[in-house]
Formats: structure tokens, sequence, C-alpha cells
């Protein structure tokens, strides 16, 4: 982070009439959507107008399952509004990932510097740009518009640590096949190279991906602001140890979460939303008939495929805990299900294509949740209190699943064979792991310590997003100091220029020689 963005002033106000305007701008995942938006949210109920952006895809999307509509002016949130923008960007070559990040990189810099033309010519020109890790290419196009940006992470502060490590050289981690060996780095737990997210080691498939998230580490600098998901309280040790980090040292990152959906009341913007699957409301009803604490809900998200074998064994495991389930299984997952499911072992359960989650896991019936760790998922639970079933599959859900277990101490691993922790990564997913994991979180031993270690850090979660609370004040400072430069920016555009002063200067004695003239020449 620039050192001009070091020590943030107070609020000010801008001369202006119409408000600072932040744009940000998303790539085009439910994972990053969700935590985009509620910092749109918080920035704009802070006063200022907030732009969302994406790709030109992703808006039938949240068209048709969150009735988001593009352009005019948005919806009230707070003491501000946010909208809705999207890049005139074209359609991706090939649908697979690969496809999407090669299609980003080439028609998303153009596209995204005419959505700037366009709201500065539709005046409102943007003040600050909020670009995340796979849109590295944001930054400069902003730059180049003559616009200061500001980063979101994501991901935790942990898995930061482990990405600027791996970057610039400064850890090497086990091979993935040395199940025993270790390492530490300053402010995180030993961990190995199970801990590690996937796209960090050599087996993953994802390189264009991995690719774009170095790129963004090797050109942070260049913003002003790196803006993090998590908050001051959960990672303390990681986020002091940062700064010791290096060469190069990181730059400072700026705790602005939970980003959870915020319910204060009127005004507090929970009807704009990013989901870009239609939530099935309903279930809700169906809990509210459940007891509390006794049902087991179940998601591994919006981009995890199981297996067919998998999603029976999983089936087969929630039936047998023989307690009320809910299971979030998306619509192309569905056809594997067992034959008659839910009419026979799975009666007392109820499947649902996407849930609103945050209302799941608030519920009084909700007694643990298997998740498969995202980062998302996990600090809803965190913020909920919820102890969990961890069952990580790739990317930074293997760091989450690890720190949830056994640094929080909110849950238990489903481990694939219901073997040992070496074994796991081998072996199939079997019922009795399912079922067994549940048990252990539900009603076992620790049980009762888990749920106390999940209530104290849902408290810790609440009262750093809360008015005053230590992510809620660094969102204000950071929103002060964005109306601080637009307001300073607009004094610099308001004065002439000293040709234009000038020009004016001559124009105005010849004003003055000629209104002379006329005066004389009327007295003769």
């Amino acid at each position: 982070m620039g050192e001009e963005a070091a020590a943030v002033p107070a609020a000010v106000s801008s001369p202006a009439s119409a408000p600072a305007h932040v744009l940000l701008i998303c790539f085009p995942s439910q994972g990053h959507v969700n935590p985009m938006l509620r910092l749109a949210k918080r920035i704009a109920s802070k006063g200022l107008l907030v732009t969302f952006s994406s790709v030109s895809a992703l808006a039938a999307k949240l068209a048709a399952a969150a009735g988001v509509t593009a352009g005019g002016d948005g919806s009230p949130v707070g003491r501000g509004r946010v909208r809705f923008d999207f890049l005139d960007d074209g359609e991706p070559s090939s649908p697979d990932l690969d496809g999407l990040m090669r299609h980003l990189a080439t028609a998303g810099p153009p596209a995204f510097a005419s959505l700037l033309a366009r709201q500065a010519a539709s005046g409102r020109p943007v003040s600050c740009v909020v670009a995340n890790p796979f849109m590295p290419w944001a930054t400069d196009v902003a730059a180049g518009a003559g616009i200061p940006t500001a980063v979101l992470w994501v991901q935790s502060v942990a898995v930061f640590s482990l990405y600027y490590h791996h970057v610039h050289g400064l850890v090497e981690f086990p091979p993935e096949d040395d199940k025993a060996a270790r390492f530490r780095l300053p402010g995180l737990p030993e961990m190995s190279a199970a801990d590690v997210p996937s796209f960090l080691l050599p087996s993953n498939p994802y390189k264009l991906l991995a690719d774009a998230i170095v790129t963004q580490f090797r050109t942070l600098g260049r913003a002003s602001w790196v803006l993090v998901n998590s908050f001051a309280e959960l990672e303390a040790d990681a986020a002091a140890a940062l700064p010791g980090v290096g060469p190069p040292r990181p730059p400072e990152l700026i705790p602005v979460g939970p980003l959870i959906e915020m319910e204060d009341g009127d005004g507090d913007g929970g009807e704009v939303r990013g989901d870009m699957l239609k939530a099935e409301e309903e279930c809700l009803e169906w809990l509210d008939a459940q007891p509390e604490r006794s049902v087991v809900y179940a998601s591994v998200g919006s981009v995890v495929v199981l297996s067919p074998a998998e999603v029976a064994e999983m089936a087969r495991g929630l039936a047998a805990t023989g307690r009320p389930f809910l299971w979030v299984v998306r619509p192309e997952t569905q056809p594997h299900l067992p034959d008659g499911f839910l009419d026979g072992d799975g009666e007392k359960g109820t499947v649902v294509a996407w849930s609103p989650q945050e209302k799941v896991l608030a519920h009084k019936a909700t007694a643990c949740f298997l998740t498969h760790c995202g980062w998302n998922s996990t600090l809803e639970t965190v913020a909920a209190g919820v102890p969990v079933v961890a069952f990580p599959q790739w990317g930074d859900q293997c760091t989450d699943a690890r720190f949830l277990v056994e640094e929080l101490g909110m849950g238990v691993r489903l481990l694939r064979g219901g073997g040992s922790s070496s074994e796991a990564a081998e072996a199939q997913l079997t019922r009795e792991a399912v079922r067994d994991a549940v048990e252990d979180v539900v009603a076992g031993p620790r049980a009762e310590e888990m749920r106390a270690n999940a209530a104290r850090w849902s408290k810790a979660a609440r009262e750093a997003v809360a008015h005053g609370g230590s992510s809620d004040a660094n969102v204000q400072a950071f929103v002060d100091e964005v109306v601080r430069r637009a307001a300073a920016k607009a004094q610099v555009q308001a004065q002439p220029s000293p040709s234009a002063a000038a020009e004016a200067l001559v124009a105005g004695d010849e004003r003055q020689q000629a209104a002379g003239r006329v005066v004389v020449e009327g007295a003769c």
C-alpha cells in the first residue's frame, strides 16, 4: 500500500453536489460476487454511490435469480445507493475456466475502459475502482484513467501470506506425496502440503487461474489500498507477522470483514442480492417445523462437483445420521441422487437446488454445517456460530478447513474413507464417514466445546462489523479517504490551467477596452 494511504484522515465532505462514486469490478463467480456486493453495500451505507460491475454474461444470471437490473440510479442502501452496470465484453470462445480467463485477459481491459468512460459521460465519474484478484488488469486500466484503485482480497489473511511467500520465492512447500513433512511461516501454525491452497501445488490443473493470482500479487503495489475479507480479531497473528516478511515487504492489509449480509432494518440493502441461482426460500418454513439444534445443513457451494459415487454415499450417510437434514444439491447434480431417496431412507431430509445460506445458518434449528470450507461459507458459519463438518476439495478450502477445525476449534474433518488423515486424500468417501463425522460434531465428547468456541467467534465477528467495530471503522476510513481524494481532484479540475487563465485575462482586457470605446463614442 502506498504511503499516502497509510494514515487515513477524518471524514471530509466533497464540495460537489454528487457523492463520490466507487465502482467494483468483479470476477463472475458466486464466491467473488458475494463478498464484492456485500462490500459495495457497506460502502454505500456510508453515503457513497456504488456501481457493481462484471462481465455481460453475469447480468442475465443475476437478473433471473436476484431480479437485478442494470443502469439507472440503483437502490438505496443506508445513506447511499448501489447500482449495476456491466461490461460490453461479448462471449468467451469456450465455456470452460481457461476459456473465461483468456477472454477476460483480452476483452476485459478495453471493455472496462469503455465502462469507466461511460460513467464519466453520464455525469457520475468514478472516484475509485475496487478490483479483485482474478482481474489484475483492472488496476492498470483505472490508472490509465487517473482513478485510484483498491483490491479486495476475498480469501483469508493466512492464504494471502501463503501466496505472498510463494510468489516472491520466500518459501518452498514440501512435496505433495510427503504426508509427514511440515513447514512454518511467520504468524501461521505448522502446516503440511495438504494445508496449502491447491493452486500453488504442482498438481494444480487450473494454470491460467493461478497465473492471474500471481500477476495480481506482482502488481499489488500499484493499488492504494488492499482490503481483505477478514477481521482483525480472527487472524491477529497472521496479520501481525506480515509487515516483517520480505523483501519485498507486503502491502498493508485492511480487514473489512466478515462480509456477511447485514440486517440493520430499513435501508440495509437486503433486497440487493447477487445470487446466480435462485434460492429456495421455502426451506425456511421446513426449518421452522424442526426441533431446535437438530438439522444437519450440507452444501459444497457453487463450484465443487462431487462424483456420482460421492453423491450417493453422501446421501446414504446423511440418512444414516437419523437426523433431519437440509442438503443443497445443484440441479446438474440431482440426477446422481439414489432412486427414490427422499421417499425412502432420506424421508427425514429435504433437498434444494440453492438455499438462502445465511438465513439457514442463523436458524435455531440448524445444528451443524457440512461444508466445503470456501472462505465465504467459512465466514458465514463463523458469524452464525455454527460448528462444522469440514469437507474441503481444492483451492483455499484446504487451508480454511485446517483453521476451522484445528485453530478455531469449531468442528471436525470429514475424511474420505473414514481412515486416518494420511489415507484420506486417496480413499473414497463412505456413508460411515459422513455419519460418524456428523455424530462427533453434534453429540460427540467435544460437541459442547465446539459449540462454545463457535459462539465465541460469532460474537467477535458480529462486533467487528457493528457500528464502530474494527472492520466497520476500516470501511469508514476507506470511504473518508475516497471522499477526500475525490474532493481534491474536483478542486484541481475546477481551477483553470495557466494557459486558460492567460487566455481569460486577455479576453477580459479586450472586453474592457471594447466597453471603453463604446462609452467614449457615446459621449461624442
